[in-house]
């Protein structure tokens, strides 16, 4: 069995200072799927990575300070795919992906839309572009664990105020509906698949006490191809984990 885990750390630098590695050793995935790096490969502590016995695979965005996405394996890869070959995507370093078999791990860190206009027509374009390279990437691998932020809250119970945030990026009506449709298109979110409780959340605002009053949002995700799903085992979140706004999301699975 595997665990994977995902977590958006807003800085791994920062994280680290935070207790992250201590945190990591108890935890201890077999595959770690990071997002927000803010580093370039260079201020990442591969060292210390492999002290816990990961082996590091990095996507920096050529801008420093600023997104990037990782991979922290204990099982070396067949194959590492660094970026998704669209330029406009990969030089904000969004997509890194691990192939292990006939099953591949993905950590993913969609675009958000909330700094303006501008930014959500990025969003939006990204999201018709991740679809129709996903489509085609499982036409090749059909087993895929897409791990990562996707900035985008599918349904009601997954945000603490349906009502107040209609309008916000992140839940508006046509994102939500390219995530029912791409769920619809032959994934699983493993999390709702064991779990349908409300008031679970895997970010918060760092204003107005958000996360002690847990007003949050769940927008990362262990998503699965249904092709998957028998080997599925367990799906939570890790609220109690504070090295960032966001907390870490785990899938159990068996590949």
């Amino acid at each position: 069995m595997k665990k994977i885990i995902t977590y958006n750390v807003n800085g791994i630098r920062a994280a680290v200072q935070k207790g992250f590695l201590g945190w990591l050793r108890v935890a201890d995935p077999d595959i770690l799927c990071i997002q927000e790096t803010k580093a370039q490969p260079e201020q990442i502590p591969v060292f210390e990575f492999a002290e816990l016995g990961y082996q590091s695979y990095i996507f920096s965005a050529k801008k420093k300070g600023y997104s990037g996405v990782a991979i922290f394996s204990k099982t070396e890869p067949d194959h590492v795919e660094y970026g998704m070959g669209i330029e406009k995507y990969d030089h904000e370093g969004r997509m890194i992906r691990a192939d292990y078999g006939d099953t591949s791990v993905m950590s993913v860190y969609h675009p958000s839309g909330t700094s303006g206009e501008h930014r959500q027509t990025y969003k939006m374009e990204w999201l018709d572009d991740f679809t129709n390279y996903i489509n085609d990437l499982k036409s090749r691998r059909p087993n895929l664990v897409l791990s990562g932020d996707f900035n985008i809250c599918h349904r009601p119970i997954d945000i603490h105020d349906p009502i107040g945030n209609a309008r916000s990026s992140g839940f508006l009506p046509e994102e939500r509906a390219w995530m029912s449709g791409f769920l619809e298109s032959g994934f699983i979110d493993t999390f709702r698949y064991f779990n349908q409780q409300p008031n679970n959340y895997t970010w918060w605002s760092f204003r107005l006490n958000a996360r002690d009053r847990n007003l949050g949002w769940r927008i990362d995700y262990n998503m699965v191809s249904q092709s998957l799903e028998k080997k599925l085992k367990r799906a939570l979140i890790l609220p109690q984990a504070r090295h960032s706004d966001h907390c870490p999301a785990v899938l159990e699975i068996e590949f």
